[in-house]
């Protein structure tokens, strides 16, 4: 049986991290920013899911005091549709709310509506709109967000 894991991301998982951010989305961040994330940024949270140590996806969000930011979450094509994406939001959310959040948002391209209807499972609400937000196609992004308490 596969083993399953999340945990938190370090320095070493970049290189598989890349090939799951190259493999979904358009305008990938670089190996660069993840480094600087990982080192520099003190409000950075980056977890993994591993399925026999391979990494199969990760997630990011930004903590200031009580309001995290979920920067990019991703799982690799092959492995969707299998509620791991699920487990790994499920994951940072209980993560965040034992790191004291209350509030937790996000922005998510207009078009993704299955990404839309995971987060409404976890009682995130469209907040707004920000216009022309991705920079590969100027799509606009949804504001959604949940009150924790």
């Amino acid at each position: 049986m596969a083993e399953l894991t999340i945990r938190k991301m370090e320095l070493e998982d970049i290189n598989q991290v890349m090939f799951v951010e190259l493999s979904s989305f358009t305008s990938p961040w670089t190996e660069e920013i993840f480094i600087q994330e990982l080192k520099e940024n003190q409000h950075a949270h980056y977890y993994i899911i591993t399925i026999d140590e391979k990494v199969i996806g990760y997630v990011g969000m930004w903590i200031v005091l009580d309001d995290a930011q979920i920067t990019n979450i991703a799982i690799l094509p092959g492995y969707r549709g299998q509620k791991l994406g699920e487990k790994l939001f499920r994951f940072a959310m209980q993560r965040a709310i034992s790191l004291g959040v209350t509030k937790l948002s996000l922005e998510v391209r207009i078009t993704n509506i299955v990404a839309q209807k995971m987060y409404r499972k976890f009682g995130l609400v469209p907040g707004g709109i920000r216009k022309n937000y991705y920079t590969d196609n100027q799509e606009d992004a949804i504001v959604m967000w949940v009150n924790l308490l």
